[in-house]
């Protein structure tokens, strides 16, 4: 069900609820890059893409890969408000036994296309899946999301040839620049910039928005599919969005909350939610 901007908005605030608490409960985790994301992921499922929990291997459907696979708390979140697994087993990340392991994992739970977690490789596993829906004449679209400490990686790039030069117009990429890593400044472990330019020299159709503003969203991603080319969409963003205290800290890329902290996250959110 398409949600209105409000609703979806909403809704990114109901996936950051999940997002510190399930990590709160597991004692580790990484909520950082998964409340950064969490605007994007909201518009995605509710406002963009084609896709049924109810039939999870529907061959039209959308594609989604998480290629900074530690950001899994989010993708959980955002499948199950979805309605492909019970909001109630969140807090089961991580715990033995679990389907909800600290990466996703592929035909663990239904909606995950790939298994990831190994920085680096989902842009090419996007670009396979777009691919294959070229020479199969589908018309899905296919989304990744990269992280932009992820890609200090090589492979990136090799895949981003790639994308171009078969014209793999379905595809869009999202980066999530919110500018930290788990060894701090992006600007300091590895200098990206200039990097919309890059994506540009690569042959891509490049935007840049406000990664927090779903209206921006969903604009890129209609602009996207109306592209002759595949899009990259550069998302500005801040590490830890929604909770003050973990806001712009490099520390929660990878930490949890203690009792105390979860507590006023918690209500922070609550307080955004109306709830």
């Amino acid at each position: 069900m398409v949600k209105t901007t409000e609703e979806i908005t909403r809704m990114a605030n109901i996936l950051r609820l999940h997002v510190v608490e399930m990590t709160t409960e597991a004692g580790s985790g990484h909520p950082g890059g998964s409340l950064s994301s969490a605007d994007l992921m909201a518009t995605l499922y509710f406002g963009v893409m084609r896709h049924d929990p109810k039939r999870p291997k529907w061959e039209d459907r959308d594609r989604f890969i998480l290629s900074k696979g530690h950001a899994a708390p989010i993708l959980y979140s955002v499948l199950a408000e979805s309605g492909y697994l019970p909001v109630e087993e969140l807090k089961t990340l991580r715990r033995m036994g679990s389907r909800l392991q600290g990466h996703p994992v592929r035909d663990k739970i239904p909606g995950i296309e790939m298994s990831t977690g190994s920085l680096g490789q989902g842009l090419s596993m996007a670009c396979g899946i777009a691919l294959a829906g070229k020479m199969d004449g589908k018309d899905y679209r296919t989304f990744c999301l990269l992280g932009d400490g992820e890609l200090q990686s090589g492979q990136n790039w090799e895949a981003a040839m790639f994308a171009p030069h078969y014209n793999l117009r379905r595809l869009t990429v999202f980066v999530d620049r919110n500018r930290l890593q788990i060894s701090g400044c992006t600007c300091e472990v590895m200098n990206l910039e200039p990097l919309a330019d890059k994506w540009r020299s690569f042959g891509w159709n490049v935007l840049e928005i406000d990664g927090h503003d779903v209206s921006a969203i969903l604009d890129a991603c209609d602009r996207a599919d109306r592209a002759d080319r595949p899009t990259c969409v550069i998302l500005n963003t801040v590490k830890g969005k929604g909770v003050s205290f973990m806001e712009n800290k490099a520390e929660f890329h990878g930490k949890s909350c203690n009792c105390d902290q979860n507590e006023c996250a918690m209500r922070e959110i609550r307080e955004k939610i109306g709830k």
